[in-house]
Formats: C-alpha cells, sequence, structure tokens
C-alpha cells in the first residue's frame, strides 16, 4: 500500500498533437507554407513494461519549468511535453545516472512495485527516460506535399498587409487539373503518403464553381495513387454563405477565415477596396459556418497596429471554440509604407502577454503547441520553419511554379515539369529554407527544433541573409515559456 506520506506519481503527457486546429501545425489553413516535416527519432525498442532489469536513462536537451507547489512540465526537442507532479518528478531525477526497477524499488519501498513500474512506462512511453547506450538519431521523414494553388488574384478587400497586386486573372480549370496533376506525380515519384491542397488568392471563394470542379478531380487521383488527400478554402470570410458550407462539408474542405480583431481592430488592416470595413461581414460569414456545422480555422496576422486588440479577439474565439493561430505579420513590397504595421518588441510582447492571459482563464480541449507563437510548432520538434524548397508547390494562374507564396513572382518550374518538386529542392536561387542547424544565433538555443529560426523570408528582408536567427528572436524567446506554461495548466486542468 502507498505511504501515507508519500503520494503517488502522476505524469501527464501531451499526446493529443493531432487535436490541433487541423494539421501538422495550427496554421494549416493559414497563409504560410506550414508543412513541417517533423523530425523522427530512430525508433525505440520500449517494451510495453520495461523489465525489472532494463536500463534506462534521463533524455538529452530536457528542461523543467515550476508550474505551481505540486507539478512541474518537462519540456525539450527529444520528447512530448509531460507534466510530473513531485513524486514523479524525484523518480525522474533518478534516472540522471543510469538505473533499472529494481534500483527504483530500493529507493522507493513505500511505493507499490507495480505502481513504480507503471511509472517508469510512462516516462518511457514520453521519452523522458531512453534505453542506456541509445544512439539520437533525428532525421527529416517527409509525409505531406502540399500544393497552393493560387485560382485567383481577384479579391473584395485591399488588407493594408497583402502582398498581391489583385489583377483580374483567374486560373482556368485544365491549368488547376494539370497541376493538381503535377502534386499527384511528385507525390509519388517521392514517396509522398498524403497531399494537401490550398485553394487560395485573392479571394478563393470568388471562384468557388473552380474549388467544386479540381477537388472533385483531385479526389479521384488520391483514389486513383493511393494518396491521402487533404483540401482546406483560404479565406476572407465575407463571402461564406449556407450554400457555400454545403459545398465545403460535401468535398470535405475545411475553411480557413482571417480575422485579425474585433470590429475596428479588424478593419484597420482588412477593409474592401471602397475602403468600408469587413469585420461585420466576416463576423457574420463565421456564424453562418458554424450554424451550419463547419467549424473554421481562424489565422490571425498581428502587427503593431492590432496587438492592444488580440486578448479581446481571444477571448471571442475561445467563446466560440474556434482552432486558431497567432502569426506575425511580415513586411513585404506592398506594405513597407505602413511602418505601424511593423512588430516592435515590447509592444508585440505585451499584446500576446496578454492574450495568454485571456487564454489561461479560458483554457481550451485541443492542445494549442502549433498555433500560439507565429511559425513556431512546439508539438513536435523540426529543423525547418515551413515546407518552402522541401514540400511545397505555389501554382499561379499560368501553371507556373514558385516556392513561396510570398514570392509568386519568381517561378522556378511549371505544370509541365515531370517532377516539379525535385526542381523546386534544387533551386540555389530563389529563396532559401535553410535548417536551424545553420542558421548562427540558432545552434546552441535550447528551442532551435521548434522555432527553427523564424521564416526566411522575413529574415532575409531584415538582415539581407538566410542563415541567421530571426529578427524576432527576442520576441520568441519572451513567449515560449509561456506557450509551454499553458500547455502544462490545460494538461492538470483536463486530466
Amino acid at each position: 500500500m502507498l505511504s501515507q506520506t508519500i503520494e503517488p506519481p502522476k505524469i501527464l503527457v501531451s499526446l493529443d498533437t493531432n487535436n490541433t486546429a487541423t494539421g501538422q501545425c495550427d496554421c494549416d489553413g493559414g497563409d504560410c507554407a506550414c508543412d513541417l516535416s517533423p523530425l523522427a527519432v530512430s525508433p525505440l525498442q520500449i517494451k510495453s513494461s520495461p523489465e525489472v532489469f532494463d536500463k534506462f536513462v534521463r533524455v538529452p536537451n530536457s528542461q523543467i519549468m515550476n508550474l505551481d507547489d505540486s507539478y512541474s512540465i518537462c519540456y525539450g526537442s527529444h520528447h512530448q511535453l509531460a507534466v510530473l507532479n513531485k513524486s514523479a518528478l524525484n523518480i525522474l531525477a533518478n534516472f540522471t545516472n543510469p538505473h533499472n526497477l529494481q534500483d527504483i524499488a530500493l529507493d522507493y519501498p513505500d511505493i507499490e512495485f507495480i505502481t513504480l513500474q507503471q511509472a517508469i512506462q510512462k516516462l518511457s512511453q514520453a521519452r523522458l527516460i531512453i534505453p542506456e547506450n541509445y544512439s539520437w538519431q533525428l532525421s527529416e521523414i517527409p509525409d505531406t506535399l502540399t500544393a497552393w494553388l493560387h485560382i485567383t488574384d481577384r479579391c473584395n478587400l485591399r488588407c493594408d498587409y497583402c502582398y498581391l497586386p489583385h489583377l483580374p486573372t483567374d486560373m482556368s480549370p485544365d491549368i488547376g487539373k494539370a497541376a493538381i496533376e503535377s502534386t499527384f506525380r511528385s507525390a509519388t515519384l517521392n514517396n509522398y503518403r498524403r497531399v494537401r491542397l490550398k485553394y487560395a488568392g485573392g479571394e478563393a471563394l470568388l471562384c468557388s464553381s473552380l474549388i467544386q470542379h479540381l477537388h472533385l478531380y483531385a479526389q479521384y487521383l488520391s483514389q486513383e495513387t493511393d494518396i491521402a488527400l487533404d483540401g482546406v478554402v483560404l479565406s476572407n470570410g465575407t463571402l461564406i454563405t449556407p450554400e457555400i458550407v454545403e459545398m465545403l462539408q460535401k468535398l470535405n474542405l475545411r475553411l480557413m477565415i482571417s480575422l485579425d480583431g474585433l470590429s475596428n481592430f479588424h478593419d484597420s488592416q482588412r477593409c474592401y477596396a471602397n475602403g468600408k470595413g469587413s469585420f461585420s461581414d466576416v463576423e457574420r460569414g463565421i456564424k453562418i459556418a458554424l450554424q451550419n456545422g463547419l467549424t473554421p480555422d481562424i489565422s490571425i496576422t498581428v502587427s503593431g497596429r492590432n496587438a492592444a486588440g488580440l486578448p479581446a479577439l481571444m477571448a471571442w474565439i475561445l467563446e466560440y471554440n474556434l482552432p486558431f493561430s497567432l502569426n506575425f505579420y511580415r513586411e513585404n513590397e506592398l506594405s513597407a509604407n505602413y511602418q505601424d504595421l511593423q512588430l516592435e518588441e515590447s509592444q508585440i510582447i505585451e499584446g500576446m502577454l496578454a492574450t495568454f492571459q485571456v487564454i489561461e482563464s479560458q483554457l481550451p480541449h485541443r492542445s494549442l503547441l502549433g498555433s500560439l507563437i507565429d511559425r513556431a510548432n512546439l508539438s513536435s520538434p523540426h529543423k525547418r520553419t515551413c515546407g518552402v524548397g522541401q514540400s511545397y508547390l505555389v501554382f499561379d494562374y499560368k501553371g507556373q511554379i514558385a516556392k513561396c507564396q510570398m514570392q509568386l513572382h519568381k517561378t522556378v518550374s511549371s505544370i509541365d515539369n515531370p517532377d516539379p518538386l525535385s526542381v523546386i529542392r534544387k533551386d540555389k536561387i530563389g529563396i532559401q529554407n535553410l535548417s536551424v542547424e545553420e542558421k548562427e544565433g540558432c545552434r546552441t538555443c535550447e528551442w532551435k527544433y521548434w522555432c527553427t529560426g523564424g521564416c526566411p523570408l522575413a529574415t532575409f528582408k531584415a538582415t539581407g541573409r538566410y542563415d541567421i536567427q530571426s529578427p524576432n528572436c527576442n520576441i520568441y524567446k519572451a513567449l515560449y515559456p509561456e506557450a509551454v506554461r499553458l500547455e502544462g495548466l490545460r494538461l492538470i486542468k483536463y486530466s
């Protein structure tokens, strides 16, 4: 029996990282190449119940943060986030040097043997402890190939941070089908198990019939190639109708809607071409989707202009239990004149921390590890910020292929190429999405396999280099510990 003076070990593991906003990263529907190739740790041959004489040791690169008087959270790039009570933390400390179950049992005679065995099993399943002399090998394993289909340049809004000129051009059905064929062709040749299609613009729902036509064809190719298919429509939310929602549901398409604040905070950066604010129409569109059984993902662009309004927006989002992602503004040629959009460190940190306080008061069931801080994904280790140059294709309306949608005009291949992805990967002229291990200022950072040095395009614009840390590094470092803490509190609340 357990001693009255020793609490039973309790280990809460963040294993529900698939319960994020719909994909590998919570900005899955968003305006980024968020197709991370998570680092696969070479498999551990851990038995379902560790044997008495199997020796284990603590995993390297693991940190501990106190949450309250009873619990601490362990975080690190080589293991799942896990919350431990004091008893479990003491057991974990024993594995600083190699120990087996028998050794631990001698140190904890007041805890039943079966309880210790279960605790050690949980520690090993979370990778907090690993077999002695285990050799770590972290490698990028491709899983999903994503294609951005720029089906129209037309848009009914004129957002101040948009990078598009909004020309009256649409993708033709033939070009769209050829783009999808190119995507599945590269997916087959490069052994991808899944294809993700992002229907984007402009405002993609201006071409809703084209989306339907193309995705039906994509579903056909998915069945023919035995490659799984995901799809998402990127929208400003102003054109949502019950009929649109029904179409998306029938096609099994997700919906991402951009919402940057409530009322004036949203309108200050996302207005119609005539200058009228769009918030009321976006709010109506979100509610129409919800009333008809479709939960949209919300993409929030954080700028110097709307940072103060983030807490109120987050309270609204949590009230409706909406998945979301917080993404930082990125300057481009068309937005450079709007100085108030720039990310001033103290202003952004203050706004984000206030937003985290709102989240703490209304912790959702879903994990937020992939959605809280810009392009960072704290749910699993990875070497690159996004899929640019690795697992990402961007098709313009003419069938030309770029590496990043923010450089849509810099094409390097076309739909006629037998394997456009191979051309993308070989290109050394345009944007370079380097491994975090190649970036100055990142190599020794404890967050490197989660942060990966930030958006390469933003870094290059600020520094003229791709092989250096993000200009937002100080913002990230101020926010990451708070994001980890929120996950720990969420695990405790719903344990």
